[in-house]
């Protein structure tokens, strides 16, 4: 019997709705209105801006509120509470220690969930972290990361959920909802287009609608229409020269009057740039020190008075967020520091998200599992002593336990506020545990010869390669770097049963792969991430995780090999006067020549081998596909076989692309079934016809073009196993 299937396309996703669903609130609008009719102009005023509290005087911290990303006042007069704000997506962050001592379950990175390819899990981890957040005083969380990877190296793309819309879409949905069902405030950010960390305060993303449609916007889509977020947060960056949140386009015309949103706008921190905003459809402004004006205050009064503002705009904001505070239960579930946790109950959470995000890139000769019988292991490197390594930025979650190592980030934009952390359950600790009767040896791997020494009078030699990413910071390169290629060509050469194991935030370039037998990628694995790697390594659990990303061969065959802004002068008092206290290069544009075919859409069009393909990943039973039944008309869907054909139970990840005409190759869906040896299951794919079709911008619809349709189902988006073909008529669809 079938424990667990996903089936992903155009269907709502079949979930456990009574474990999910938030606690019920009673008619939002009407509580608004009823509210708001009371409400005097300095308390309609109070709703759009707040400080960050971290950055406040003690003495001026509110009393009895976590301090954290931000802060809204409350009317306590109408029993409207304030707003206290988080971060992040990986779990309750604690940058720079400001709750002192305090620490929380941190999440694997987001490219790992996206790597597990389940919204289950995605939708589990969001209700832990969100039930780790009300324990703490928080009603807001910042999370749901949905801008896509155009680019490997950008500093951000361990927060995101991969390269293709719909897998994004879906994913950060489940994360919302995940978080929402604890009746607290969940985001979707940063909206839009800001896909990049360099010069995200400056760059102006240059691309046309349709493309916009087709990619970026269709993944923010997707996630608010099934995560149904609170808030949506614009980002830094300029679309078209206009700044995301002053940007009428992309916050009145598509976000309310297309998509029907009914929640508020909030600001990056440090992103707004004018009082009239507002007008614009920015809602509220966050962290408001960091923007060096009161815009959303003090200075929005005045621009009442003076009418560069209506009273209109003000109302009509301070409505959508009363509204969000009703809907999503907030007056009716007050917070406050203090409940309890089940930490060893989040803990396991983060153990499955982290084994379930891990993918195995190479396994030649059968080289993984390990056999208990392996009489001696040496661990080199990957400070994996300690614990394993997370991202930085603002999305860094202190782990229970807290770090036991951390050093400088290096230089750079980040390196203010940044720190290169490791924490959690370590990796040595974990294969200790796993091969009880092998001896499990540490060596740093700062000296080669030391390293390769070591490896060669071991039976296994396990190389932990890491890469180093931040938010503020793109990388310039996809290199390991540190001379840890170096390295681990020495140990290979020592001894050639080696496997390396990559704690990165995205892809890395490999020049020794084809002499490793065995690469694992595991991310930032979070708070139970030594004890994952373990148990991939050892066959305790049977790795299911698929890339969400093309891992290039080199940056030559990205659309943009030289990042975008990494050549840009430096900012003068003149550009951060008119761009904001934090721009810190001069202005520059950002040109995708793929438009809307973003990674592997890109490399299939371009006809181009990647080093790992999108959808890569490799189990140890094997499947098979067969009885392919594709059909079409006024909607396509495809029918399938997939058979377990190996010794080991295991979960698979079949994924189905649609190709036509003129039009690179999209996924339409993909299942998740876990099948046991010899077992067999029937998995039903239906497409959304926005991934099957164009967006028309002139008509202002989506078209789905009539004709023929060629389906693909795949181990990867470059390995087709079964092959259809199909017939469309020609279908509209509202935007």
């Amino acid at each position: 019997m079938l424990q667990h299937l996903w089936l992903i396309g155009a269907a709502a996703l079949a979930t456990n709705a009574a474990a999910h669903t938030p606690a019920p609130v009673s008619a939002p609008d009407a509580r608004a209105k009823a509210t708001f009719n009371q409400m005097t102009l300095d308390e309609k005023v109070r709703l759009l801006h707040g400080p960050m509290t971290g950055m406040l005087p003690p003495s001026r911290r509110p009393a009895g509120i976590a301090v954290g990303a931000g802060y809204i006042a409350g009317i306590e007069r109408l029993g409207v509470p304030a707003l206290v704000e988080t971060d992040a997506s990986l779990g309750v962050s604690n940058l720079n220690n400001l709750r002192p001592g305090d620490e929380a379950t941190a999440l694997p990175a987001s490219i790992s969930l996206a790597a597990s390819w389940d919204p289950d899990l995605a939708r589990q981890g969001g209700a832990m972290i969100g039930r780790e957040a009300r324990a703490k005083g928080f009603n807001v969380m910042l999370v749901g990361g949905a801008n896509l990877v155009r680019d490997p190296r950008g500093g951000r793309t361990f927060e995101y959920l991969g390269e293709d819309p719909l897998l994004a879409g879906i994913l950060v949905g489940a994360q919302i909802a995940g978080v929402q069902s604890n009746n607290i405030i969940g985001t979707i950010k940063h909206y839009a287009l800001n896909d990049q960390e360099t010069g995200r305060n400056v760059a102006s993303v240059e691309l046309d609608e349709a493309a916009m449609r087709e990619s970026d916007l269709l993944a923010f889509q997707i996630g608010i229409e099934r995560g149904q977020p609170g808030s949506v947060m614009c980002g830094y960056n300029r679309v078209g020269g206009v700044f995301a949140c002053e940007h009428d386009f992309l916050l009145n015309q598509v976000l309310r009057r297309d998509w029907a949103f009914k929640g508020f706008v909030m600001s990056d921190w440090g992103a707004v740039h004018s009082s009239e905003a507002i007008n614009k459809g920015l809602d509220q402004q966050s962290g408001e020190q960091l923007d060096g004006k009161k815009y959303f205050s003090q200075m929005m009064v005045h621009a009442l008075a003076e009418g560069r503002v209506p009273q209109a705009a003000i109302d009509t904001s301070a409505m959508r967020i009363l509204r969000t505070i009703y809907a999503q239960g907030l007056a009716d579930h007050p917070v406050a520091p203090g409940g309890r946790i089940d930490i060893n109950a989040s803990g396991e959470v983060a153990l499955k998200a982290a084994r379930d995000g891990m993918v195995l890139l190479r396994n030649e000769g059968g080289m993984l599992p390990l056999p208990p019988t392996t009489v001696s292991i040496v661990v080199i490197g990957g400070n994996a002593e300690f614990g394993v390594l997370s991202g930085g930025g603002s999305s860094h979650v202190t782990p229970v336990g807290g770090f036991k190592k951390i050093s400088p980030a290096g230089g750079g934009a980040a390196a203010a506020w940044v720190k290169r952390a490791y924490g959690g359950s370590p990796p040595i600790d974990g294969l200790r545990k796993a091969f009880p009767n092998s001896l499990v040896s540490y060596v740093d791997g700062k000296d080669p010869a030391v390293a390769a020494a070591a490896a060669r009078v071991a039976d296994v030699a396990i190389v932990i390669g890491e890469k180093f990413s931040t938010e503020a910071e793109d990388a310039l390169d996809l290199s390991l770097g540190d001379g840890q290629d170096a390295l681990i060509e020495a140990v290979v050469a020592a001894n050639p049963r080696t496997v390396v194991v990559l704690e990165t935030g995205s892809a890395v370039t490999m020049p020794w792969r084809d002499s490793v037998p065995a690469i694992l990628a595991a991310w930032y694995p979070g708070q139970r991430g030594g004890d994952a790697i373990a148990d991939v390594l050892s066959g305790a659990f049977n790795p299911a995780g698929r890339l969400p990303i093309t891992f290039p061969a080199s940056v030559e065959q990205l659309p943009n090999p030289i990042l975008a802004g990494s050549d840009a002068p430096p900012a003068d008092k003149g550009t951060r006067a008119l761009y904001g206290l934090q721009a810190a290069l001069k202005p520059f544009n950002i040109l995708y020549p793929e438009g809307s075919d973003a990674g592997y859409r890109w490399f299939a069009k371009k006809g181009l081998k990647p080093l790992y393909a999108f959808g890569h990943g490799l189990s140890y039973t094997q499947f098979q596909y067969s009885d392919l039944v594709v059909t079409g008309g006024k909607g396509l869907t495809a029918r399938f076989k997939v058979t377990n054909t190996g010794s080991r139970a295991g979960a698979d990840v079949p994924q189905v692309y649609v190709m036509r005409q003129g039009k690179a190759k999209r996924l339409i869906g993909w299942a998740k079934p876990s099948l046991q040896p010899g077992q067999s299951q029937e998995v039903t794919v239906s497409a959304d016809p926005r991934v099957l079709g164009d967006y028309d911008a002139k008509a202002g619809r989506w078209v789905i073009p009539g004709g023929v349709y060629r389906i693909e189902i795949g181990a990867s988006s470059a390995e087709p196993l079964l092959k259809g073909v199909t017939r469309l008529s020609r279908q509209y669809r509202r935007p």
